[in-house]
């Protein structure tokens, strides 16, 4: 049984981008974001659960899957997270949501936070799951970070290199060569579509360009926000990996303290891709905070 019955499979012009997006269920909307180097696919396993109450929307982000890869420009910002984050807002609206509660994963998490920074009037709530901000991951840079999180240097480095390099095997460097493999190991269809988009060419350059997004104008609009002094107003539950980088590395609810107003959170027992490594937990702090708010919003 596929996670996405009953939802309906579509694309969606959203400015400059046709983004593929699957919705379904009623109530409250809630936006699911994905990570690298996955797709909306990767929600499978919590999406039937939430539309039990909430109006689920799960898009491809620009560039990926079988969402469309904008031109690109000098300073990358058309795979930033601005940008992504924008086409979120923009989406919801063309649904009829002129605000939201949004989840996101890896760099589906960098876009939710973006979009509550950018559009604090458009979000309700926010989950972030197993990251903290990208300027932050800069700004604590060592030797734990270059070799842990070695893609982020090696993607972000100037076209083509890595572009190149990847081109040998792209099925061996996303899926077998990063996170230890660990992706070969869910569910099969969801491998087979993950294999299939990183066969593009235009998907793998979209990925390089999200990273040297991440490592210039990501970082600089993030710092930007710290020294103005904005924070991320809505309350903020923040998931992570307990035994991932994030636990080893940081005091992330304390990182998160100091660019939000409320958060609460917790680690969780598995590795980085918490939404398929742990659907069953994954879905009920899903449930439990964001149906809070709904809640909240009823009375």
């Amino acid at each position: 049984m596929s996670g996405f019955d009953g939802f309906t499979d579509e694309r969606l012009t959203v400015g400059e981008v046709s983004l593929r997006v699957r919705r379904g269920g009623s109530g409250p909307p809630l936006l699911l974001l994905h990570g690298y180097p996955e797709t909306h696919r990767m929600w499978a396993g919590v999406a039937a659960g939430l539309a039990a109450e909430f109006t689920v929307v799960v898009p491809d982000l620009r560039g990926y899957g079988d969402s469309s890869q904008p031109p690109t420009v000098a300073d990358h910002s058309t795979y930033g997270k601005r940008a992504m984050a924008a086409d979120g807002v923009a989406l919801m609206r063309v649904l009829g949501f002129g605000s939201f509660d949004v989840a996101g994963h890896d760099r589906g998490g960098r876009v939710a936070y973006r979009m509550a920074l950018d559009s604090p009037e458009a979000v309700r709530r926010l989950t972030v799951l197993d990251v903290v901000p990208t300027a932050e991951v800069w700004a604590r840079a060592d030797a734990r970070m270059a070799l842990g999180y070695w893609h982020w240097a090696f993607l972000a480095q100037p076209e083509p290199l890595p572009e190149r390099l990847i081109a040998a095997d792209p099925e061996f460097f996303f899926l077998d060569a990063e996170f230890g493999g660990v992706i070969r190991g869910f569910d099969a269809d969801a491998v087979a579509e993950y294999a299939r988009c990183v066969r593009d060419p235009a998907v793998v350059h979209a990925m390089c360009e999200d990273y040297r997004a991440g490592a210039g104008c990501d970082r600089r609009l993030d710092d930007a926000d710290r020294a103005a002094g904005r924070r991320i107003t809505c309350p903020v539950q923040v998931l992570w990996a307990g035994r991932g980088a994030l636990a080893a590395w940081y005091d992330t609810l304390a990182v998160w303290r100091e660019w939000a107003d409320d958060v609460t959170g917790r680690a969780l027992d598995c590795g980085h891709f918490i939404v398929e490594e742990l659907p069953a937990q994954t879905l009920a702090a899903l449930r439990e905070f964001h149906g809070a708010g709904a809640r909240a919003g009823a009375r």
